[in-house]
């Protein structure tokens, strides 16, 4: 068992649930995609975590502007990625009101992420990365990060390690008694001990059933979350076809169920 805990208690919150295309899925008139519960609407996923002094965002996609919107208003101390895909970086620009080089009033936000990642946002990004930043682009410090070494920002201490999304090597976090788990097909053996006896354990689930060659089943994901023995388990990363929230709900196990947009859990 990894022991780290956080200095305080902290609020998790969910800002986006859904997989790459979100839900409803464009286009689609199933019963989810129709669905008037607001529990059946996700965003693409990202998390804040948040302690009176430190504020944390994980992933920042394409629907961080509106994200945050509906969160107050203040400081972001760091942003720690999971993997490059799109719908896990593309709102990186976003962050600009938190830290734009002509509101001198705001510090830069550290980026955290692995050296895949790192390399690929110097390329795509290269005018929030490069040497000579124009007025108004977000003011970020990208740190290049190794797994299984621990880093604090604020007050909290931060694991990552290693899963596999399909045959791409991504990060996962252990924070304190949090593991924050994305994308994830497949983990190595030697990665498990990260995982273990978490208090919360948050992990994607695709849908039901049906196999993906890069994400796991709900069916997959209950069978890792008793693997690392997590007291509680909240599914993320869901996609239309996981079915309405509170059916999907009544089909899982108490200690297991659906996170939803805006969800807030105290660690």
């Amino acid at each position: 068992m990894v022991a780290v805990n956080p200095s305080q208690s902290a609020t998790l919150t969910f800002l986006g649930t859904g997989t790459s295309g979100g839900v409803p899925s464009i286009g689609c008139t199933c019963e989810v995609c129709q669905s008037t519960d607001p529990h059946d609407k996700r965003l693409r996923c990202a998390a804040m975590l948040e302690t009176e002094h430190t504020r944390l965002l994980i992933d920042c996609g394409p629907d961080a502007r509106q994200q945050l919107l509906g969160v107050p208003f203040r400081a972001i101390d760091g942003v720690i990625l999971t993997h490059i895909h799109y719908d896990h970086v593309a709102g990186i620009d976003d962050l600009r009101p938190f830290c734009a080089i002509d509101y001198p009033e705001m510090r830069s936000i550290p980026i955290y992420a692995n050296q895949a990642t790192a390399d690929a946002l110097h390329r795509t990004m290269p005018y929030c990365f490069g040497e000579h930043l124009y007025p108004g682009v977000p003011l970020l410090d990208l740190k290049t990060i190794p797994p299984h070494v621990p880093f604090k920002v604020g007050d909290f201490e931060i694991i990552p390690f290693v899963v596999y999304h399909h045959d791409l090597p991504i990060f996962a976090y252990r924070i304190g008694s949090l593991v924050y788990i994305t994308d994830m097909k497949s983990i190595d053996d030697d990665e498990i001990p990260y995982a273990e006896d978490a208090s919360l354990l948050v992990v994607n689930a695709l849908r039901w059933h049906k196999p993906h060659h890069s994400h796991q089943t709900v069916e997959e994901a209950v069978a890792f979350a008793r693997r690392v023995r997590a007291r509680r388990t909240l599914l993320i990363h869901g996609n239309h076809q996981i079915g309405l929230h509170e059916q999907t709900n009544a089909l899982l196990p108490p200690d297991i169920q659906l996170a939803y947009d805006g969800m807030q859990i105290q660690l």
